[in-house]
């Protein structure tokens, strides 16, 4: 034996001393730097703080007088507090809606905070959002409504010189801008500056997209930019903060506009799309968007915001959950404290990953940094990999052996995939060992970012999980909770 160890050990140290196996090569459309850190962000506020909170109604007409804006006790670092307490990443502000009103002093128009009461006129709502995120560690983030019910030259060609000259205010006086709304509502009755009447636009050509997209670009160059069409991110197709259980990262960009009538697509994406568009999935604390204080008693409960979450975020998708000013110019008590219970129960959910630690073992794997325990190390930028050509493989966790030996209580599964390199998973299936069988837990189709499992808290010795995928599997972790 001793013998054959001299015989076998230059063999295995050759073996050891290869170069590292190369990392998996992209598959399909990947993301950008930018659309990753955005994506990571998972939980953010929409702000819907406007002309429409003083004349309490979901969508001006443009004829409303500046004087009607005028908040008693405007505070936005209240607002940038209650979003961080809450684990919220990034804040985005109505900068303006449909009625063309300004909540930054335009140069560009005469309806804006500059011809209010509030502060006497010198106010900036967007300059004090901007600054409270930054001293809250948050990012900010802008909505400007394509449409605009105010202004005259709405639905000419002039009007977009408008529209892009408020779009660079926004984008030069305010700071890094980490992600750019366009909505997709557009054309239809209005005050056009007196005009009074029905304006229809075509809307996948009236607006000239690319020019506007280049303008962004050219001035927040890591600005993810929002419509039905992405590029950044796409609406996921509804307003109830829901993606589908298959919801791919991926979109046939060319099919889609702000405003397009298949935005049904948008909640599953394209598993053939051709470009990376990733969901946001937009909804309200409350049944409207905009504050209406006969709503102050129907803040969503705990139990349906969390379910929100898990079906969003827990979807491959992000939660960009509004939060409608009230008149005074805070977030109103039943809002904050609602807020802060969901912060509560998320942080609670996810504060002990069982699965660090354990012994696991797969079917196949990419030996040489591509092993499969760096699905289970609690770090997103490794990645378990299997050999070339392998589509298909089961990862199995023993909880009896490593930290603490023992088999454990759980009821939360995270899985990722390294979206980099593409989302690859078109199907798993979970199995949970007790006593001596293996019993199926559940399944589902797509992982992308992050897919969370939910249900009642099960008792488990091992935990496996089978993967079907496009190509060569390659899955970033497998959290335990």
């Amino acid at each position: 034996m001793k013998y054959l160890l001299y015989f076998f050990l230059p063999i295995l140290l050759f073996a050891c001393a290869k170069p590292p196996v190369p990392p998996s090569a992209p598959f399909g459309p990947v993301p950008s730097e930018a659309q990753v850190a955005w994506q990571q962000m998972e939980f953010n506020a929409f702000v819907h703080f406007n002309m429409n909170t003083f004349t309490n109604i979901e969508w001006g007409m443009g004829s409303e007088q500046p004087s009607t804006f005028n908040p008693t006790a405007l505070d936005c670092r209240q607002w940038a507090r209650v979003c961080k307490e809450a684990g919220m990443k990034g804040i985005i502000l109505t900068a303006k809606h449909h009625d063309g009103f300004c909540l930054w002093p335009s140069k560009y128009t005469e309806h804006s905070v500059k011809n209010s009461p509030w502060k006497d006129g010198k106010g900036d709502v967007v300059r004090e959002l901007s600054d409270a995120c930054k001293e809250y560690g948050l990012k900010f983030g802008v909505y400007l409504s394509p449409w605009d019910r105010n202004h005259a030259d709405y639905g000419k060609p002039e009007y977009l010189i408008y529209f892009r000259n408020q779009l660079r205010e926004l984008l030069t006086n305010y700071g890094p801008i980490f992600e750019v709304w366009f909505d997709g509502a557009n054309g239809g009755d209005g005050y056009y500056g007196g005009a009074n009447e029905k304006r229809e636009v075509d809307r996948q050509n009236y607006y000239d997209w690319p020019t506007t997209y280049k303008l962004v670009y050219e001035l927040q160059p890591n600005a993810i930019i929002f419509s039905d069409a992405g590029p950044g991110c796409r609406w996921v197709g509804n307003e109830n903060g829901y993606a589908n259980e298959t919801n791919w990262s991926t979109l046939r960009l060319n099919e889609f506009y702000p405003g397009s009538p298949n935005y049904k697509e948008l909640t599953n994406g394209h598993a053939d799309g051709t470009a990376w568009v990733p969901a946001e999935c937009d909804v309200s604390i409350r049944p409207g968007w905009y504050y209406h204080p006969e709503q102050d008693t129907a803040v969503k409960s705990l139990e349906k915001l969390t379910d929100i979450y898990y079906n969003s975020v827990g979807r491959n998708g992000l939660l960009l959950l509004n939060l409608p000013v009230d008149t005074r110019g805070l977030v109103h008590e039943a809002d904050a404290a609602r807020l802060k219970e969901l912060g509560e129960v998320i942080r609670r959910d996810f504060a002990t990953n069982l699965a660090v630690g354990k012994k696991v073992t797969a079917t196949n794997e990419r030996c040489q940094g591509f092993e499969v325990k760096n699905a289970l190390d609690a770090n997103p930028e490794t990645y378990w990999a299997t050999s070339d050509e392998v589509k298909s493989a089961t990862l199995e966790i023993d909880f009896t052996k490593g930290t603490s030996g023992k088999k454990i209580t759980f009821s939360r599964i995270v899985l990722q995939e390294p979206i980099l390199l593409g989302q690859r998973v078109n199907s798993f299936r979970v199995f949970i060992e007790k006593d001596g069988e293996w019993q199926p837990i559940a399944e589902g189709t797509t992982i992308g970012y992050k897919r969370i499992l939910r249900f009642e808290a099960l008792e488990a010795e091992k935990l496996k999980i089978e993967f079907e995928g496009r190509t060569v599997l390659c899955i970033a972790e497998v959290g335990v909770y």
